[in-house]
């Protein structure tokens, strides 16, 4: 086993989530080759990173909350070509629509060793094995106290959440995933 190659390997896959979470969109893409393409279902395929990123962008940009966690990674290095499987949990908040998902899956990844040396993504995709998904209404205790992106807390008699300027954020009507 290649243990420098699943070593950088690995640090691409968390580099790619911490990018995802804090929504640094140019860190993102650098962790894909031009041509990646990303699969999580057959309704939502994307056929370069161009596309995938324009749709990350969109959908969870500032106004969703996201938290991915992939661990147990079983990760094969054949010279500069490798391929990853990682569990994933993931937590996506969403409170201009108050909502919360909750969901588990199985990432499918391809690799391959740039010019640079650097390893990067040429495929990714994940097959869901549950996701559920709440209303925040039905949380009546919870309060969102801080965010990154300036939402610090939800109205007690409404469990609207609202901005440090007690209006509530404005989100576009996207889909979204996680």
């Amino acid at each position: 086993m290649d243990s420098d190659a699943v070593s950088a390997i690995s640090r691409l896959k968390f580099r790619y989530l911490r990018a995802l979470d804090t929504k640094s969109w140019d860190d993102f893409a650098d962790t894909m080759v031009p041509d990646a393409t990303a699969t999580y279902s057959e309704y939502l395929q994307f056929e370069s990173r161009d596309a995938f990123l324009a749709f990350m962008r969109n959908t969870l940009g500032p106004h969703v909350i996201t938290e991915h966690h992939c661990d147990h990674p079983e990760i094969d290095v054949d010279g500069d070509e490798a391929t990853g499987t990682w569990y994933l949990a993931d937590t996506v908040l969403i409170p201009g629509h108050n909502m919360l998902l909750r969901g588990a899956a199985f990432y499918s990844d391809r690799y391959v060793r740039c010019e640079d040396g650097n390893w990067r993504i040429a495929h990714t995709g994940y097959e869901r094995t549950y996701e559920v998904v709440l209303s925040l209404s039905d949380l009546p205790s919870l309060r969102l106290t801080s965010s990154r992106w300036g939402l610090i807390a939800s109205e007690p008699e409404t469990g609207e959440v609202v901005g440090g300027d007690g209006r509530s954020p404005s989100a576009p009507e996207e889909e979204t995933m996680g």
